[in-house]
């Protein structure tokens, strides 16, 4: 379980850095959208590594990593959309009530919340599965991402309604457990 606490840190990390730098670069533009556009955003990304995994090439440069990568980041945006839309109004909103321009501390401590939630759920899981994910073959980590978005996609068809089902922030969270833990075995065939 260290091993895996270390691995999951140093993804993170990665992934991190990479939001930051762009929230840096385009500011949280990000913010005008809306769950359903950002679970789409997952898919065309879910969807894009399920192709390279069956056609084995890629003809626009960026590969299977960077798409896991975008994953982990769409998912930490969705559970930040989540957190702020339940959070009182700002006096500096939009017409659709989202504070758009979030200054670079926030979105650190947005993400890095996100993140601590996530690393939770994933800690818990793995203690009771006995990290079964390390068995599990790069396609079926891609195709459980790709279930997890279709029931995503399912509860806000349903304007958020389960019955007995967890919600989208769950979904979320597993997703982008899914997707770190692909990176992590991503990094370890690299090593290998």
């Amino acid at each position: 379980m260290d091993l895996t606490n270390k691995q999951y840190d140093q993804a993170i990390a990665q992934c991190r850095d990479l939001f930051l730098k762009k929230a840096q670069d385009y500011g949280t533009s990000w913010r005008i959208m809306r769950l359903p556009s950002i679970t789409d955003q997952i898919f065309i990304k879910a969807q894009r590594i399920r192709t390279l995994e069956e056609k084995g090439v890629s003809k626009v440069g960026e590969g299977i990593w960077e798409e896991y990568l975008g994953i982990v980041n769409y998912c930490v945006i969705a559970q930040i959309q989540i957190f702020l839309d339940n959070q009182p109004p700002v006096d500096h909103v939009t017409e659709e009530g989202k504070d758009l321009d979030l200054p670079i501390e926030r979105v650190r401590e947005l993400y890095d919340g996100a993140v601590r939630r996530t690393r939770d759920l994933m800690l818990a899981k793995n203690h009771d599965y006995g990290e079964a994910w390390r068995d599990m073959r790069m396609s079926s980590l891609t195709d459980m991402i790709l279930m997890k978005l279709h029931r995503t996609k399912q509860i806000e068809d349903n304007a958020g309604k389960t019955l007995v089902s967890e919600g989208v922030e769950a979904n979320y969270q597993d997703m982008m457990n899914y997707a770190i833990f692909a990176l992590i075995k991503l990094e370890e065939a690299i090593g290998a």
